[in-house]
Order: structure tokens, then sequence, then C-alpha cells
């Protein structure tokens, strides 16, 4: 399985559970049989007897929610319902329920069946179903058959605990390789705090949210206002800087509920030191998950850090940077483990920012070393059988250098292989 090294940050300690691991959340995941393709041979497993495709997650209390969506104009039909229970609860929520296998997008009946999701989970869990956070996941366009959902609930709902975690991680995976997990402990106003997340993602990711599906819980107290506040601004330098493939899914959501069962004074301004540290872990295990995504992009070998200094603000560091990831030809070197260092000049320049590009400096550096191969502009002469080495790693990281601004930012994604047309050759089979 594809690991990653997770990166120190003093005052945070990871910790196993992923949206377990906050206090008042249970989580569980069964084979539910939803993905029904249209070149099947008809042949269904029976319930509980296949790879997960349902999740629940389940918080003992009513909890502050907040989420983001695609940018996509095209909108699958858990996202409508999703924003609209959101609204209507005033940012407050129980309970996520989530398939894979079909996106329920593009279907006549697409809304009606979303919400009936909501039903069903409400029934098992006694709450009202407008509480409920509802997400699809898998191929666009093939109607969601309702049946194997609801004859899968009184299952679902039984396998809800502390430790089933991964079991809801497992059942979020479409052409994922592994599942994709990680918390942090801290402290906020003497009291112990907890945040983690799960998440899924492997094609269609590219910037402008949010990419992928991710479900993140806290046991922090945080008002709704400010649990989206925090939940806007890390996006914009995570999950918005994340590409993989240049498409943006139709079902998009990032979502962060608060059960407040940590017991500390809730966080009710996004000033001061409480909020700073909360904010922080979230960017910490958004980060990581974020990472694991780009890790597990389909049919990817490497994963790829662009980190761009020196900008005008960090806008322009964003675009730099997201411009380089983005980058077909960058990508398709990486995978090559060739240091065309002209490949990434190129989408420099292209970049829609301002900046000289004689005051351009690139490095390459992954655990095999680090190389300067441009200055000034300019590609240096460099060593080819130590790009080599460094190139031959899976985790690379081009450090590009712009001027003596103070604008910084870091995009994610992964290399450009053959497996990538190999697995959305036949997606739908």
């Amino acid at each position: 399985m594809k690991k990653i090294t997770f990166k120190d940050f003093d005052g945070y300690k990871y910790v196993d559970g992923g949206v377990c691991a906050a206090r008042g959340f249970r989580a569980g995941g069964v084979y539910a049989n939803i993905k029904r393709s249209p070149l099947s041979d008809g042949n269904d497993s029976p319930i509980g007897e296949g790879k997960n495709d349902l999740g629940m997650i389940q918080s003992d209390v009513l909890c502050s929610a907040a989420a983001v969506y695609t940018q996509n104009k095209v909108k699958g039909a858990p996202i409508t319902v999703t924003r609209d229970n959101l609204e209507k609860t005033g940012g407050r929520a129980k309970a996520v329920i989530v398939n894979s296998g079909n996106a329920n997008t593009g279907n006549a009946d697409g809304i009606e069946k979303a919400r009936k999701m909501c039903i069903l989970a409400a029934k098992y869990l006694g709450c009202d179903p407008q509480e409920v956070i509802v997400a699809s996941t898998g191929v666009i366009g093939v109607p969601l058959p309702i049946e194997p959902i609801e004859k899968a609930m009184p299952m679902l709902a039984m396998s809800l605990c502390v430790s089933n975690n991964d079991a809801a991680a497992e059942a979020i995976m479409t052409t994922d390789t592994f599942p994709k997990q990680n918390a942090v402990e801290f402290e906020i106003g003497g009291k112990k705090c907890r945040l983690g997340g799960m998440g899924k993602g492997s094609g269609m990711i590219h910037p402008n949210m949010a990419t992928t599906l991710n479900f993140i819980t806290t046991d922090c107290a945080v008002s709704p206002q400010i649990l989206q506040t925090a939940l806007d601004d890390v996006v914009k330098v995570t999950y918005n800087c994340l590409s993989v493939d240049g498409d943006q899914s139709t079902n998009d959501m990032v979502s962060l509920m608060a059960s407040g069962l940590a017991e500390n004074e809730e966080i009710c301004s996004a000033d001061g030191e409480d909020y700073r540290i909360f904010r922080q872990a979230l960017y910490i295990v958004m980060t990581n998950l974020v990472r694991m995504l780009a890790k597990d992009g389909e049919g990817a070998t490497k994963l790829l850090e662009c980190t761009v200094t020196g900008a005008a603000d960090d806008d322009s560091a964003v675009v730099i940077a997201k411009s380089v990831i983005c980058s077909s030809l960058v990508k398709a070197a990486m995978f090559g483990e060739d240091a065309n260092c002209g490949r990434i000049l190129c989408a420099v320049g292209y970049a829609d920012a301002e900046f000289d590009i004689y005051d351009v400096d690139v490095f390459l550096s992954s655990a095999a070393g680090r190389l300067k191969v441009c200055e000034k502009g300019s590609q240096l002469a460099f060593s080819e059988d130590i790009a080599a080495k460094i190139l031959a790693e899976d985790e690379i990281y081009i450090d590009i250098s712009v001027g003596e601004g103070g604008g910084k930012a870091t995009a994610y994604g992964c290399d450009l292989t053959y497996d990538y047309v190999k697995i959305n050759g036949d997606y739908r089979t």
C-alpha cells in the first residue's frame, strides 16, 4: 500500500481513528451492491459479501456543520440536498450517509433518491432527515438503485461503532487503491481536542473545490459560522491546490462536523489563539488527506509537491504552483524520471501571475537529495546521475523561487502514466 510520511507540527500529535478519533462519533460501512454497470452481466453478490460501498458517520449529539462543494455547473443531486439541509438547520447535522459506485448525477429522479437516503438514515438513527449530510460518488448518468441501499440499512446501522472508521473509509473508495485517513490531537483552553477525517479520490480531481469526497469530524466546540469560515479558508490552500488530471468532478464535497464534546469554550470568532489552534489542526489533517489523494491519483507512481516562494502575494504563488502541477508535460517528465527543467519553466511562464522570469530558480528534491536545475531563468548544467536518483523516489518536491516577495504556496499532484488511460478507458465496466 502507498504510504505518506506525515510532517511534524509542534503542539499536535497524530492519533488513530480517522472520523472516529473525536469524541461522540461512530462510523460503519457495508456492501450493498450499489454499482450496477450498464454493461454488467447482472450477477449480484449478497448484501455484506463484497467491497463496502455504503458508509455512515453518526454523532451522539447534534453538531455544528459546514461544507464546501464543487464549482462544476453540473452538480450531483446529493450536493443540492446537502446544501438545502444545512441551510434549513442553520448549519447543524447529526450524520453522514454516503455511497460509492454511483454518483447520482444527471438523473431525473436524483433529488428524490438523495432525499430518500436521508430519510432512511434518519429512520435508523432517530434524527430528522434534514440533519443528514448525503453524498455519492461513482458513475455519472446511471440511475441510482435505492432498493439495495434500503435493504442494507439495518446492517449498516448495526455496523456503527467507534472502531469502525476503516469500514467507512473503504465504503467511499472507487478507483482508490487505499483508504485515506488522518487525525490529530491538540489542546484548547486546557481541554484535549481531536480532529480527524477520511477522503476518497483518484481521478476527476482538479482545483476549485473541492475535489473528491472528504468527511471531517472534531469534538472541539465551534459555532457553525466559524466552522464554515475555517473550512473555506483552509480549502483554498489544500483542496483547491490539488490536481490529478484536470477534470473537475460533479460530486466534490468536504463536510466538517463539530460535536463540542471536548467541552472547550465555544469558538465564535476567527480572532484569537483558540481559532488559530483549531484552524491549524484542520490544516494539518486536510493537507495530509490532500497529499494521500495526490499520491493515489489514477495510475500514479509519484506524489508531486510544488512550492513557490518569493511571489508578490500568496494568490500569485498559488497560480504559479498550480500551473506547474497541472502541466501534462511536467507530469509526464516526472513519470519518466526526466529532469527536464524546460517543461517546468514553460509551465511557470504561462501562469497568470506577475514576476520576472530572470528571478526564477528551480530545485528538484526527494529523500535521495536536492538539486538546483535552474538559476535566474536559465537551466543549469547538473549531474544526470544525481537527478535520476532524486526522481526515482515516489515523493518529488519541486521548489521554485520567483523573486523577493512574501507570497508562498504549495500545490499537490502526481505523475501521468500509461495506467491512467487504461483505468479510464473502461471505467463503466
